[in-house]
Protein backbone atom coordinates (compact mmCIF):
# COMPACT_ATOMS: atom_id res chain seq x y z
CA UNK A 1 0.00 0.00 0.00
CA UNK A 2 0.80 3.71 -0.78
CA UNK A 3 2.54 5.76 2.18
CA UNK A 4 0.06 8.30 3.24
CA UNK A 5 1.21 12.07 4.90
CA UNK A 6 -1.56 13.77 7.25
CA UNK A 7 -0.45 17.05 9.07
CA UNK A 8 -2.94 17.71 11.82
CA UNK A 9 -3.00 19.48 15.06
CA UNK A 10 0.34 18.61 17.37
CA UNK A 11 -1.44 17.72 20.98
CA UNK A 12 0.78 16.25 22.63
CA UNK A 13 4.79 15.82 22.50
CA UNK A 14 6.79 13.36 21.74
CA UNK A 15 7.28 10.89 18.67
CA UNK A 16 5.65 7.35 17.70
CA UNK A 17 5.26 4.37 15.78
CA UNK A 18 4.10 0.98 15.56
CA UNK A 19 0.79 -0.75 14.75
CA UNK A 20 -2.46 1.09 14.18
CA UNK A 21 -5.64 -0.15 16.20
CA UNK A 22 -8.83 1.39 15.36
CA UNK A 23 -11.02 2.05 18.01
CA UNK A 24 -14.95 1.88 17.26
CA UNK A 25 -17.79 2.77 20.03
CA UNK A 26 -19.46 -0.72 20.36
CA UNK A 27 -22.81 -0.47 18.66
CA UNK A 28 -26.28 -0.39 20.62
CA UNK A 29 -28.68 -2.20 19.09
CA UNK A 30 -32.33 -2.44 20.90
CA UNK A 31 -35.69 -3.32 19.90
CA UNK A 32 -38.45 -0.28 21.07
CA UNK A 33 -41.46 -2.69 22.65
CA UNK A 34 -44.01 -2.53 24.55
CA UNK A 35 -43.86 -4.28 27.73
CA UNK A 36 -46.53 -6.55 29.90
CA UNK A 37 -45.03 -5.75 33.23
CA UNK A 38 -43.87 -1.85 34.15
CA UNK A 39 -42.44 -2.95 37.21
CA UNK A 40 -39.67 -5.79 35.72
CA UNK A 41 -38.80 -2.54 33.46
CA UNK A 42 -38.35 0.26 36.69
CA UNK A 43 -36.38 -2.71 38.56
CA UNK A 44 -34.21 -3.13 35.62
CA UNK A 45 -33.33 0.40 35.24
CA UNK A 46 -33.02 1.33 38.63
CA UNK A 47 -30.65 -1.74 38.84
CA UNK A 48 -28.83 -0.52 35.62
CA UNK A 49 -28.06 2.99 37.63
CA UNK A 50 -26.78 1.55 40.42
CA UNK A 51 -24.00 -0.74 38.16
CA UNK A 52 -23.63 2.49 36.24
CA UNK A 53 -22.80 4.99 39.54
CA UNK A 54 -20.39 2.00 40.61
CA UNK A 55 -18.44 1.93 37.39
CA UNK A 56 -18.04 5.73 37.49
CA UNK A 57 -17.06 5.35 40.83
CA UNK A 58 -14.20 3.24 40.00
CA UNK A 59 -13.25 5.61 36.87
CA UNK A 60 -13.41 8.13 38.92
CA UNK A 61 -11.07 6.37 41.45
CA UNK A 62 -8.85 5.48 38.29
CA UNK A 63 -8.60 8.72 36.89
CA UNK A 64 -7.83 10.25 40.11
CA UNK A 65 -4.73 7.90 40.52
CA UNK A 66 -3.56 7.84 37.14
CA UNK A 67 -4.03 11.51 35.63
CA UNK A 68 -4.94 13.84 38.25
CA UNK A 69 -8.26 15.54 40.01
CA UNK A 70 -9.50 17.47 36.51
CA UNK A 71 -10.19 14.53 34.84
CA UNK A 72 -11.37 12.36 38.11
CA UNK A 73 -14.35 15.53 38.25
CA UNK A 74 -15.64 14.76 34.90
CA UNK A 75 -16.51 11.12 36.41
CA UNK A 76 -17.91 12.90 39.58
CA UNK A 77 -20.36 14.56 37.12
CA UNK A 78 -21.34 12.00 35.30
CA UNK A 79 -22.41 9.76 38.60
CA UNK A 80 -24.81 13.15 39.58
CA UNK A 81 -26.01 12.46 35.69
CA UNK A 82 -27.21 8.86 36.29
CA UNK A 83 -29.03 9.33 39.69
CA UNK A 84 -30.39 13.17 38.02
CA UNK A 85 -33.68 13.37 39.62
CA UNK A 86 -35.56 15.24 36.82
CA UNK A 87 -33.89 12.61 33.91
CA UNK A 88 -34.97 9.42 36.18
CA UNK A 89 -38.41 10.98 36.71
CA UNK A 90 -38.63 11.39 32.93
CA UNK A 91 -36.97 8.12 32.34
CA UNK A 92 -39.96 6.16 34.87
CA UNK A 93 -42.63 8.30 33.46
CA UNK A 94 -41.98 6.64 29.99
CA UNK A 95 -41.95 3.20 31.40
CA UNK A 96 -44.65 3.52 33.63
CA UNK A 97 -47.30 5.79 31.45
CA UNK A 98 -46.05 4.17 27.62
CA UNK A 99 -45.35 0.55 29.18
CA UNK A 100 -41.82 1.21 26.99
CA UNK A 101 -39.14 -0.68 27.87
CA UNK A 102 -35.66 0.67 29.63
CA UNK A 103 -33.62 0.75 26.70
CA UNK A 104 -36.11 2.92 24.95
CA UNK A 105 -36.89 4.62 27.92
CA UNK A 106 -33.38 5.88 28.82
CA UNK A 107 -32.58 6.37 25.06
CA UNK A 108 -35.32 8.96 24.40
CA UNK A 109 -35.12 10.76 27.56
CA UNK A 110 -31.77 11.35 27.67
CA UNK A 111 -32.02 12.81 23.78
CA UNK A 112 -34.63 14.99 25.32
CA UNK A 113 -32.44 16.16 28.01
CA UNK A 114 -29.39 16.34 25.76
CA UNK A 115 -31.11 18.87 23.56
CA UNK A 116 -32.14 20.90 26.00
CA UNK A 117 -28.30 21.61 26.48
CA UNK A 118 -27.66 21.77 22.95
CA UNK A 119 -30.61 24.21 22.49
CA UNK A 120 -28.27 27.19 25.13
CA UNK A 121 -25.59 28.83 23.57
CA UNK A 122 -23.43 28.42 26.16
CA UNK A 123 -20.29 26.23 25.78
CA UNK A 124 -20.52 24.87 29.17
CA UNK A 125 -23.84 24.14 29.06
CA UNK A 126 -23.81 22.29 25.35
CA UNK A 127 -20.91 20.26 26.63
CA UNK A 128 -22.96 18.70 28.97
CA UNK A 129 -25.50 17.17 26.21
CA UNK A 130 -21.90 14.90 25.36
CA UNK A 131 -21.94 13.82 29.00
CA UNK A 132 -25.61 12.85 28.95
CA UNK A 133 -25.45 10.48 26.01
CA UNK A 134 -22.00 9.50 27.71
CA UNK A 135 -24.31 8.28 30.73
CA UNK A 136 -27.04 7.12 29.14
CA UNK A 137 -25.20 4.98 26.50
CA UNK A 138 -23.86 3.51 29.73
CA UNK A 139 -27.14 2.89 31.24
CA UNK A 140 -28.53 0.94 28.31
CA UNK A 141 -25.21 -0.83 27.85
CA UNK A 142 -25.53 -2.47 31.10
CA UNK A 143 -29.41 -3.18 30.31
CA UNK A 144 -28.05 -4.79 27.13
CA UNK A 145 -25.45 -6.62 29.44
CA UNK A 146 -22.88 -5.55 26.58
CA UNK A 147 -19.84 -5.24 27.65
CA UNK A 148 -17.65 -1.24 27.09
CA UNK A 149 -15.35 -2.54 24.99
CA UNK A 150 -15.57 -5.76 22.80
CA UNK A 151 -12.25 -5.66 22.70
CA UNK A 152 -8.96 -3.97 24.25
CA UNK A 153 -5.27 -4.11 22.37
CA UNK A 154 -3.19 -6.50 24.12
CA UNK A 155 0.08 -5.25 23.05
CA UNK A 156 1.43 -1.81 22.27
CA UNK A 157 -0.20 -0.12 19.72
CA UNK A 158 -1.11 3.80 18.37
CA UNK A 159 -4.80 4.29 19.14
CA UNK A 160 -6.64 6.02 16.34
CA UNK A 161 -10.20 7.07 16.88
CA UNK A 162 -12.33 9.61 15.92
CA UNK A 163 -12.81 11.92 18.77
CA UNK A 164 -12.74 10.13 22.88
CA UNK A 165 -14.91 10.53 25.56
CA UNK A 166 -14.43 10.72 29.32
CA UNK A 167 -15.23 7.14 29.52
CA UNK A 168 -13.09 6.02 26.63
CA UNK A 169 -10.05 7.18 27.45
CA UNK A 170 -9.57 6.29 30.93
CA UNK A 171 -10.40 2.32 30.20
CA UNK A 172 -7.21 1.55 28.22
CA UNK A 173 -4.27 0.52 29.88
CA UNK A 174 -1.73 3.58 29.45
CA UNK A 175 1.15 1.30 29.10
CA UNK A 176 -0.37 -0.32 26.00
CA UNK A 177 -0.93 3.21 24.33
CA UNK A 178 1.94 4.33 22.44
CA UNK A 179 0.22 7.41 20.86
CA UNK A 180 -3.02 8.78 19.82
CA UNK A 181 -4.28 9.94 16.52
CA UNK A 182 -7.81 11.44 16.16
CA UNK A 183 -9.45 13.09 13.51
CA UNK A 184 -11.95 15.51 15.81
CA UNK A 185 -11.04 17.86 18.43
CA UNK A 186 -8.80 20.62 19.10
CA UNK A 187 -5.49 20.78 21.26
CA UNK A 188 -8.07 21.59 24.32
CA UNK A 189 -9.97 18.51 23.29
CA UNK A 190 -10.64 15.67 26.26
CA UNK A 191 -7.84 13.29 23.90
CA UNK A 192 -5.15 15.79 23.91
CA UNK A 193 -5.40 17.01 27.92
CA UNK A 194 -5.43 13.24 28.62
CA UNK A 195 -2.08 12.68 26.47
CA UNK A 196 -0.44 15.55 27.87
CA UNK A 197 -1.13 14.27 31.04
CA UNK A 198 -0.28 10.84 30.38
CA UNK A 199 3.23 11.73 28.42
CA UNK A 200 1.80 10.32 25.25
CA UNK A 201 2.61 11.76 22.14
CA UNK A 202 -0.79 12.83 19.86
CA UNK A 203 -2.03 14.36 16.77
CA UNK A 204 -5.77 15.57 16.39
CA UNK A 205 -7.97 16.56 14.55
CA UNK A 206 -6.17 15.00 11.79
CA UNK A 207 -7.88 15.15 7.97
CA UNK A 208 -8.59 11.55 7.21
CA UNK A 209 -11.62 9.17 7.50
CA UNK A 210 -10.74 6.20 10.43
CA UNK A 211 -12.86 4.14 7.77
CA UNK A 212 -9.54 4.37 5.55
CA UNK A 213 -7.26 2.72 8.50
CA UNK A 214 -6.51 -0.95 9.20
CA UNK A 215 -5.86 -2.31 12.57
CA UNK A 216 -2.44 -3.22 12.29
CA UNK A 217 -1.58 -1.06 9.45
CA UNK A 218 1.86 0.55 10.61
CA UNK A 219 1.62 4.64 11.63
CA UNK A 220 4.04 6.97 12.39
CA UNK A 221 3.18 9.92 14.63
CA UNK A 222 5.09 12.84 15.24
CA UNK A 223 3.48 14.92 18.39
CA UNK A 224 5.74 17.98 17.49
CA UNK A 225 5.19 18.79 14.05
CA UNK A 226 1.15 17.61 13.98
CA UNK A 227 2.00 14.91 11.40
CA UNK A 228 0.61 11.49 10.75
CA UNK A 229 2.25 9.13 8.37
CA UNK A 230 0.63 5.75 6.83
CA UNK A 231 2.11 3.15 5.47
CA UNK A 232 6.05 4.41 5.81
CA UNK A 233 8.85 3.27 3.99
CA UNK A 234 11.85 1.99 5.44
CA UNK A 235 13.55 5.06 5.45
CA UNK A 236 11.08 6.83 7.15
CA UNK A 237 10.41 3.97 9.88
CA UNK A 238 14.25 4.10 10.48
CA UNK A 239 14.30 7.84 10.69
CA UNK A 240 10.92 7.68 12.87
CA UNK A 241 13.08 5.65 15.21
CA UNK A 242 16.33 7.36 15.83
CA UNK A 243 13.95 10.24 16.60
CA UNK A 244 11.85 8.45 18.74
CA UNK A 245 14.95 7.45 20.50
CA UNK A 246 16.60 10.70 20.75
CA UNK A 247 13.33 12.24 22.08
CA UNK A 248 13.36 9.53 25.16
CA UNK A 249 16.71 9.82 25.94
CA UNK A 250 16.29 13.82 26.49
CA UNK A 251 13.20 13.15 28.08
CA UNK A 252 15.18 10.84 30.74
CA UNK A 253 17.95 13.34 30.79
CA UNK A 254 15.53 16.07 31.86
CA UNK A 255 13.89 13.85 34.39
CA UNK A 256 17.02 13.08 36.21
CA UNK A 257 17.53 16.70 36.65
CA UNK A 258 13.74 17.58 37.15
CA UNK A 259 14.56 18.98 40.98
CA UNK A 260 17.74 21.04 39.97
CA UNK A 261 16.82 25.02 39.96
CA UNK A 262 17.01 26.36 36.28
CA UNK A 263 19.62 28.34 35.95
CA UNK A 264 20.53 29.77 32.60
CA UNK A 265 24.05 30.28 31.22
CA UNK A 266 24.72 33.49 32.41
CA UNK A 267 23.75 32.80 36.06
CA UNK A 268 20.06 33.71 36.41
CA UNK A 269 17.42 31.84 38.31
CA UNK A 270 13.92 31.64 36.36
CA UNK A 271 11.08 30.17 38.85
CA UNK A 272 9.35 27.52 36.81
CA UNK A 273 6.07 26.53 39.14
CA UNK A 274 2.83 24.32 38.00
CA UNK A 275 -0.37 25.03 36.97
CA UNK A 276 -2.33 22.64 39.41
CA UNK A 277 -6.25 22.04 40.02
CA UNK A 278 -6.64 20.41 43.62
CA UNK A 279 -3.82 18.42 46.10
CA UNK A 280 -3.22 15.85 44.32
CA UNK A 281 -2.04 17.42 41.18
CA UNK A 282 -0.09 19.60 43.91
CA UNK A 283 1.51 16.64 44.81
CA UNK A 284 2.28 15.42 40.80
CA UNK A 285 3.82 18.93 40.59
CA UNK A 286 6.68 18.33 43.28
CA UNK A 287 7.67 15.05 41.67
CA UNK A 288 8.06 16.54 38.24
CA UNK A 289 10.56 19.36 40.12
CA UNK A 290 7.82 22.38 40.51
CA UNK A 291 9.11 25.15 42.45
CA UNK A 292 5.72 26.42 43.91
CA UNK A 293 2.57 26.79 41.95
CA UNK A 294 1.41 29.66 39.46
CA UNK A 295 -1.87 28.62 38.80
CA UNK A 296 -4.50 26.73 41.15
CA UNK A 297 -7.76 26.90 39.50
CA UNK A 298 -10.33 26.60 42.38
CA UNK A 299 -13.54 26.76 40.20
CA UNK A 300 -13.59 22.83 40.59
CA UNK A 301 -14.99 23.41 43.71
CA UNK A 302 -18.40 25.49 42.31
CA UNK A 303 -18.87 23.32 39.29
CA UNK A 304 -21.49 19.81 38.97
CA UNK A 305 -23.17 20.83 42.09
CA UNK A 306 -26.50 22.75 43.14
CA UNK A 307 -25.03 25.06 45.58
CA UNK A 308 -22.10 27.21 46.42
CA UNK A 309 -19.25 25.45 48.77
CA UNK A 310 -19.20 26.84 52.19
CA UNK A 311 -16.85 29.04 53.17
CA UNK A 312 -15.48 25.89 54.98
CA UNK A 313 -15.87 23.52 52.88
CA UNK A 314 -13.56 26.20 50.59
CA UNK A 315 -11.01 26.45 53.43
CA UNK A 316 -10.42 22.50 53.69
CA UNK A 317 -9.67 22.64 49.89
CA UNK A 318 -7.07 24.94 49.84
CA UNK A 319 -5.74 24.15 53.34
CA UNK A 320 -4.96 20.83 52.10
CA UNK A 321 -3.03 22.32 48.82
CA UNK A 322 -1.45 24.80 50.89
CA UNK A 323 0.24 22.09 53.31
CA UNK A 324 0.70 20.09 50.24
CA UNK A 325 2.86 22.69 48.82
CA UNK A 326 5.24 23.02 52.22
CA UNK A 327 5.56 26.81 52.09
CA UNK A 328 6.62 27.24 48.38
CA UNK A 329 5.02 30.44 46.99
CA UNK A 330 1.16 29.37 45.61
CA UNK A 331 -0.49 31.58 42.89
CA UNK A 332 -4.57 31.33 43.69
CA UNK A 333 -6.60 32.29 41.06
CA UNK A 334 -10.32 33.19 41.97
CA UNK A 335 -13.91 31.80 40.45
CA UNK A 336 -13.31 31.92 37.10
CA UNK A 337 -16.81 30.45 36.37
CA UNK A 338 -18.29 31.42 32.95
CA UNK A 339 -17.27 31.32 29.04
CA UNK A 340 -17.49 27.76 28.56
CA UNK A 341 -18.15 26.79 33.02
CA UNK A 342 -21.40 28.15 34.34
CA UNK A 343 -23.62 27.61 37.18
CA UNK A 344 -27.21 27.80 36.82
CA UNK A 345 -26.87 28.67 40.85
CA UNK A 346 -25.58 31.68 39.82
CA UNK A 347 -27.96 32.76 37.83
CA UNK A 348 -26.25 32.62 34.14
CA UNK A 349 -28.93 33.47 31.41
CA UNK A 350 -27.87 32.64 27.94
CA UNK A 351 -25.97 34.60 25.86
CA UNK A 352 -24.67 34.98 22.63
CA UNK A 353 -20.82 35.39 23.27
CA UNK A 354 -20.17 33.91 26.96
CA UNK A 355 -16.70 34.34 26.31
CA UNK A 356 -17.19 38.02 26.37
CA UNK A 357 -20.07 37.87 28.53
CA UNK A 358 -20.40 37.70 32.61
CA UNK A 359 -17.71 35.58 33.56
CA UNK A 360 -15.45 36.09 36.39
CA UNK A 361 -15.21 38.73 38.34
CA UNK A 362 -17.59 40.44 36.07
CA UNK A 363 -20.49 38.58 38.26
CA UNK A 364 -19.17 40.79 41.97
CA UNK A 365 -21.66 43.02 41.29
CA UNK A 366 -24.58 40.86 41.85
CA UNK A 367 -22.76 38.02 44.09
CA UNK A 368 -20.44 40.25 45.89
CA UNK A 369 -20.81 37.15 48.89
CA UNK A 370 -19.27 34.82 46.86
CA UNK A 371 -16.10 36.36 46.38
CA UNK A 372 -16.21 37.71 50.24
CA UNK A 373 -16.60 33.83 51.20
CA UNK A 374 -13.82 32.91 48.58
CA UNK A 375 -11.32 35.61 49.82
CA UNK A 376 -12.35 34.83 53.46
CA UNK A 377 -11.66 31.04 52.94
CA UNK A 378 -8.45 31.22 51.28
CA UNK A 379 -7.05 33.87 53.77
CA UNK A 380 -7.62 31.18 56.62
CA UNK A 381 -6.02 28.91 54.73
CA UNK A 382 -3.17 30.85 54.11
CA UNK A 383 -2.03 30.90 57.77
CA UNK A 384 2.01 30.30 57.15
CA UNK A 385 1.81 30.14 53.46
CA UNK A 386 3.62 32.23 51.00
CA UNK A 387 0.27 32.97 49.79
CA UNK A 388 -0.67 34.77 46.22
CA UNK A 389 -4.21 35.66 45.10
CA UNK A 390 -4.89 37.18 41.37
CA UNK A 391 -7.74 37.92 40.09
CA UNK A 392 -8.98 36.98 36.48
CA UNK A 393 -10.93 38.52 33.67
CA UNK A 394 -9.52 41.69 34.30
CA UNK A 395 -10.12 44.80 31.63
CA UNK A 396 -9.40 48.09 33.77
CA UNK A 397 -8.41 49.68 36.68
CA UNK A 398 -11.58 49.88 38.16
CA UNK A 399 -12.09 46.23 38.57
CA UNK A 400 -8.74 46.12 40.20
CA UNK A 401 -9.58 48.45 42.86
CA UNK A 402 -12.72 46.91 43.31
CA UNK A 403 -11.47 43.44 44.19
CA UNK A 404 -8.40 45.29 46.12
CA UNK A 405 -10.88 47.09 48.45
CA UNK A 406 -12.90 43.87 48.91
CA UNK A 407 -9.99 41.63 49.70
CA UNK A 408 -8.78 44.65 52.40
CA UNK A 409 -12.55 44.96 53.98
CA UNK A 410 -12.58 40.71 54.40
CA UNK A 411 -8.95 40.93 56.20
CA UNK A 412 -9.94 43.52 58.27
CA UNK A 413 -13.22 41.34 59.13
CA UNK A 414 -11.49 38.65 59.71
CA UNK A 415 -9.19 40.80 62.05
CA UNK A 416 -12.29 41.61 64.18
CA UNK A 417 -13.82 38.28 64.30
CA UNK A 418 -10.01 37.33 66.43
CA UNK A 419 -9.52 34.72 63.16
CA UNK A 420 -6.07 34.11 62.25
CA UNK A 421 -5.66 34.88 58.55
CA UNK A 422 -2.63 35.60 55.96
CA UNK A 423 -1.38 38.84 56.94
CA UNK A 424 0.80 39.12 54.35
CA UNK A 425 -0.42 38.92 51.18
CA UNK A 426 0.72 39.59 47.12
CA UNK A 427 -2.37 40.46 45.07
CA UNK A 428 -2.20 40.76 41.34
CA UNK A 429 -4.37 39.92 38.39
CA UNK A 430 -4.34 37.98 35.18
CA UNK A 431 -3.44 39.56 32.02
CA UNK A 432 -6.04 37.61 29.85
CA UNK A 433 -7.44 40.68 28.09
CA UNK A 434 -5.23 42.99 25.34
CA UNK A 435 -6.88 46.17 27.43
CA UNK A 436 -5.13 45.01 30.57
CA UNK A 437 -1.95 44.67 28.34
CA UNK A 438 -2.26 48.03 27.14
CA UNK A 439 -2.81 49.59 30.15
CA UNK A 440 -0.76 47.32 32.40
CA UNK A 441 1.70 50.21 33.20
CA UNK A 442 -1.35 52.16 34.95
CA UNK A 443 -2.60 48.24 36.46
CA UNK A 444 1.36 47.76 38.14
CA UNK A 445 1.13 50.60 40.36
CA UNK A 446 -1.77 48.92 42.58
CA UNK A 447 -0.80 45.19 42.14
CA UNK A 448 1.50 43.22 43.62
CA UNK A 449 2.34 41.14 40.36
CA UNK A 450 1.15 39.75 37.11
CA UNK A 451 -0.08 36.32 35.75
CA UNK A 452 -0.33 36.39 31.92
CA UNK A 453 -2.75 33.80 30.65
CA UNK A 454 -1.05 33.37 26.98
CA UNK A 455 -4.64 31.01 26.48
CA UNK A 456 -7.90 33.62 26.54
CA UNK A 457 -4.74 36.61 25.54
CA UNK A 458 -4.18 34.78 22.52
CA UNK A 459 -8.09 34.22 22.00
CA UNK A 460 -9.49 37.37 22.42
CA UNK A 461 -6.48 39.31 20.77
CA UNK A 462 -6.63 37.28 17.10
CA UNK A 463 -10.10 36.58 17.89
CA UNK A 464 -10.20 33.12 17.47
CA UNK A 465 -12.51 30.80 19.57
CA UNK A 466 -9.70 28.30 20.72
CA UNK A 467 -12.17 25.10 21.53
CA UNK A 468 -13.36 25.76 17.81
CA UNK A 469 -11.52 22.65 15.55
CA UNK A 470 -12.16 24.50 12.30
CA UNK A 471 -9.99 27.83 13.77
CA UNK A 472 -8.18 26.24 15.95
CA UNK A 473 -4.93 26.22 14.16
CA UNK A 474 -5.35 30.17 14.25
CA UNK A 475 -5.04 30.77 18.11
CA UNK A 476 -1.47 30.67 17.75
CA UNK A 477 0.66 32.58 20.25
CA UNK A 478 3.67 33.28 18.60
CA UNK A 479 1.51 35.75 16.33
CA UNK A 480 3.96 39.62 17.11
CA UNK A 481 0.60 41.00 17.67
CA UNK A 482 0.57 38.51 21.16
CA UNK A 483 4.00 39.16 21.57
CA UNK A 484 4.24 42.62 21.97
CA UNK A 485 1.20 42.67 24.03
CA UNK A 486 3.30 40.18 26.54
CA UNK A 487 6.10 42.22 26.04
CA UNK A 488 4.76 45.26 27.20
CA UNK A 489 3.25 43.68 30.07
CA UNK A 490 6.68 42.33 31.56
CA UNK A 491 8.66 46.37 30.88
CA UNK A 492 5.53 47.76 32.48
CA UNK A 493 5.81 45.95 35.43
CA UNK A 494 9.12 46.07 36.21
CA UNK A 495 9.46 49.60 35.29
CA UNK A 496 7.05 49.38 39.48
CA UNK A 497 9.69 46.71 40.50
CA UNK A 498 6.43 44.12 40.04
CA UNK A 499 7.14 40.74 39.13
CA UNK A 500 5.55 38.71 36.24
CA UNK A 501 4.52 35.13 35.58
CA UNK A 502 2.74 33.10 32.66
CA UNK A 503 0.29 30.14 33.05
CA UNK A 504 -0.79 30.06 29.72
CA UNK A 505 0.30 26.75 27.77
CA UNK A 506 2.79 29.26 26.01
CA UNK A 507 4.92 28.52 29.32
CA UNK A 508 5.58 24.74 29.19
CA UNK A 509 6.43 25.31 25.25
CA UNK A 510 10.31 24.97 25.06
CA UNK A 511 10.18 26.73 21.92
CA UNK A 512 9.16 29.70 23.77
CA UNK A 513 11.45 29.82 26.28
CA UNK A 514 14.09 31.74 24.25
CA UNK A 515 11.07 34.37 23.83
CA UNK A 516 9.91 34.52 27.35
CA UNK A 517 12.96 34.64 28.80
CA UNK A 518 14.25 37.10 26.54
CA UNK A 519 11.52 39.39 27.41
CA UNK A 520 12.25 39.01 31.00
CA UNK A 521 9.49 36.78 32.35
CA UNK A 522 10.19 35.99 36.02
CA UNK A 523 8.19 32.59 36.44
CA UNK A 524 6.96 29.98 33.66
CA UNK A 525 3.98 27.81 34.70
CA UNK A 526 2.48 25.01 33.34
CA UNK A 527 1.46 21.28 33.42
CA UNK A 528 3.63 19.30 35.27
CA UNK A 529 4.62 16.99 32.86
CA UNK A 530 6.68 19.76 30.83
CA UNK A 531 8.50 21.16 33.49
CA UNK A 532 11.78 18.83 33.49
CA UNK A 533 11.68 20.31 29.34
CA UNK A 534 11.31 23.51 30.37
CA UNK A 535 13.68 23.35 33.02
CA UNK A 536 16.50 22.27 30.54
CA UNK A 537 15.59 24.35 27.72
CA UNK A 538 15.93 27.26 30.08
CA UNK A 539 19.61 26.00 30.92
CA UNK A 540 21.01 25.94 27.69
CA UNK A 541 19.87 29.83 27.23
CA UNK A 542 21.19 33.02 28.22
CA UNK A 543 18.99 36.09 29.46
CA UNK A 544 21.23 38.00 27.56
CA UNK A 545 21.33 36.44 24.95
CA UNK A 546 17.74 35.81 24.38
CA UNK A 547 17.37 39.82 25.04
CA UNK A 548 19.18 40.89 21.87
CA UNK A 549 17.09 38.04 20.12
CA UNK A 550 13.60 38.78 21.03
CA UNK A 551 14.50 42.27 19.31
CA UNK A 552 14.98 40.68 15.87
CA UNK A 553 12.40 38.23 15.89
CA UNK A 554 9.67 40.21 17.39
CA UNK A 555 10.00 42.50 14.55
CA UNK A 556 9.41 39.17 12.23
CA UNK A 557 5.69 39.27 10.60
CA UNK A 558 4.30 35.97 11.57
CA UNK A 559 3.90 33.72 13.96
CA UNK A 560 5.85 31.02 11.60
CA UNK A 561 8.48 33.21 10.79
CA UNK A 562 9.45 33.49 14.56
CA UNK A 563 8.74 29.98 15.12
CA UNK A 564 11.15 29.10 12.93
CA UNK A 565 13.56 31.39 14.32
CA UNK A 566 13.15 29.80 17.87
CA UNK A 567 13.45 26.18 15.99
CA UNK A 568 16.82 27.49 14.51
CA UNK A 569 18.19 29.04 17.89
CA UNK A 570 17.20 25.96 19.64
CA UNK A 571 18.38 23.71 17.61
CA UNK A 572 21.91 25.73 16.70
CA UNK A 573 22.14 25.02 21.14
CA UNK A 574 21.20 20.85 21.30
Amino acid sequence: MSTQHYTGLAASPGVAYGVAWVYHHVDLQFDRRVVGDTSVELTRFHNAVVRAVEELQALEAKARTEIGDDEAAIFDAHQMFAQDPELTAAIEARIRDNALNAEAAVFDSAEEYAAQFEAVEDEYFRARAADVRDVSRRIVRLLLGVREMSEMPTAPVILVADDLTPSDTVQFDKDLILGLVTSLGGPTSHTAILARSLGIPAVVSVPMSIDKVTSGMTMILDGMAGTVTLNPGASELASAQAKREAWRAREQTHRARAHDPAITRDGVHVEVVANIGGVDDARQALEFGAEGVGLFRTEFLFLDRDTLPSEDEQYEAYRAVVEAMGGRPLVVRTLDIGGDKAVPYLGFAEEQNPFLGWRAFRMVSEHPDVFEAQFRALLRAGVGADLRIMVPMIANVEEVRQARTLLDRVREELHGEHIPYAERVQFGIMVEIPSAALIADRIAEIVDFFSIGTNDLTQYTLAVDRTNPRVAPLADTFHPAVLALIERTIQAAHAKGKWVGLCGEFAGNPLAAPLLLGMGLDEFSMAAMAIPEVKAALRSLSRSECARFVESAIRLSTGAEIKAACQTLMRDLT
